[in-house]
């Protein structure tokens, strides 16, 4: 282990999970496996259950009544820990964290605003349309293509999704992803193999490819079911495995993400890639893609954690 690496360094490490978001199971989940990976590497480590209490308990470290951080682990997942507002509180608190900053996060967050900018860089992301009360369905349906998936822009972990295929089905899944965070969006069925890649540092971890029996890979195939298969080697020939990689690298450099992430692909019966999205506090469970990709790469989940705290400011 590197003097960067070493426990000391790291003084105080707020662990904050949990909080409010429709994410918050899975981010309890991946708080206490980040938590225990910590103190096995004897790292001084304050586990904090982020609420509407949060603000008081970085009142009381200023007035010096309760024991100051030194830096903090964001393993809060969707609204509140990964667009931006954590971050936010954080910078104006002075206290260095992991992953990306405030407007990389905020950006990340939003499906919609995240493929605007791939679109600038010419990078290839599915079409799609943005929905509201208005939205001429059949138009829309027709402009999308045979099917299409439903997307509320504000959320994680698939939620809110569904797979359409006609007017009345768009309409009926519009209304339901309303009840979610952000705008909603319409983007174009792509047929074919879905990848996820994890980037530490800047540098893109092997592909894992993503097999289901669910239509694509909703809430249940990712945190429930046992029979979802992870293919790392990912199956493709080393040159498109480069390609990929390097669209992955690409894409989470212009959103303008720092530390550690993940980038969801689908790749076309053409073999052609295409972004669907960026996530900046990526799952830590015993079912999360980073971790899988890090043993890949020969990294223990312990190191892991290490890595991306090390990624700190001031470490």
């Amino acid at each position: 282990m590197s003097k960067k690496m070493q426990p000391e360094n790291f003084g105080n490490v707020a662990v904050l999970y949990g909080g409010l978001s429709s994410e918050r199971e899975i981010s309890l989940k991946s708080g206490r496996a980040v938590a225990d990976a910590l103190l096995r590497q004897n790292v001084t480590i304050d586990l904090i259950d982020v609420g509407a209490e949060f603000l008081s308990i970085l009142a009381a470290q200023q007035n010096g009544a309760r024991k100051k951080w030194d830096r903090a682990f964001i393993v809060l997942h969707g609204v509140g820990g990964e667009d931006g507002m954590m971050q936010a509180v954080l910078e104006m608190a002075g206290i260095p964290y992991t992953g990306s900053g405030v407007l990389a996060s905020a950006l990340g967050m939003d499906k919609l605003r995240t493929k605007m900018i791939w679109q600038a860089q010419q990078l290839a992301t599915p079409g799609y349309a943005l929905l509201d009360k208005n939205t001429n369905w059949q138009s829309c349906m027709e402009q999308l293509g045979s099917s299409a998936i439903v997307k509320p822009a504000c959320e994680g972990s698939s939620i809110g999704m569904r797979k359409v295929s006609s007017a009345k089905e768009l309409r009926e899944a519009f209304v339901y992803a309303s009840d979610f965070a952000g705008s909603v969006l319409a983007e174009s069925w792509v047929t074919g193999a879905e990848f996820t890649v994890a980037v530490l540092n800047g540098t893109a971890l092997p592909p894992i490819r993503l097999e289901t029996g669910h239509e694509f890979y909703d809430f249940d195939a990712k945190y429930i079911s046992n029979n979802t298969r992870y293919l790392c080697p990912c199956g493709l020939s080393a040159e498109k495995e480069m390609e990929l990689k390097q669209l992955a690298e690409s894409a989470f450099a212009a959103v303008g993400c720092r530390g550690w992430g993940r980038v969801d692909v689908m790749q076309d019966q053409q073999g052609n890639f295409y972004l669907l999205e960026v996530n900046t506090v990526p799952g830590m469970t015993d079912h999360s893609l980073v971790p899988m990709a890090a043993k890949a790469a020969g990294m223990s989940f312990d190191e892991l954690v290490l890595t991306v705290l090390g990624g700190t400011d001031g470490v």
